[in-house]
């Protein structure tokens, strides 16, 4: 079981299944979303996250059609995002937002035709 936390700690989850599908995002929405060049997440299937305390405090936004994100009202944290039309039963946690160590094997690039020119590959 994995744990994690918004940045205020009014929301916390737990992760009842070793997450799958691992990637670094960097599509325009969660470059915009997270402030950053691409965002991390996780997958797993809905029914294995629980959400422990907070889930009054969580927003939730439709960033597209097919896609509702969710974050912490309260410090902004990004948590979630789900509703995907080819997996409905599937959500994305952002991983930076686990406390319990998690150490994916592999992590794959997605969207990357919108990587930003300022960020350095090593």
């Amino acid at each position: 079981m994995y744990k994690g936390s918004c940045l205020c700690g009014k929301v916390s989850y737990e992760l009842h299944s070793e997450p799958k599908a691992v990637s670094h995002c960097h599509c325009n929405m969660c470059q915009k979303q997270h402030g950053a060049a691409f965002a991390t997440y996780a997958s797993l299937p809905k029914s294995d996250l629980s959400y422990i305390s907070g889930s009054e405090v969580l927003a939730s936004y439709n960033s597209s059609e097919s896609v509702v994100r969710k974050f912490c009202s309260n410090c902004g944290s990004s948590i979630e995002w789900s509703s995907s039309k080819k997996f409905p039963s599937w959500v994305s946690i952002a991983i930076a937002t686990l406390d319990t160590p998690y150490n994916p094997s592999k992590i794959k690039n997605i969207y990357q035709a919108s990587s930003v020119c300022w960020l350095v590959n090593s």
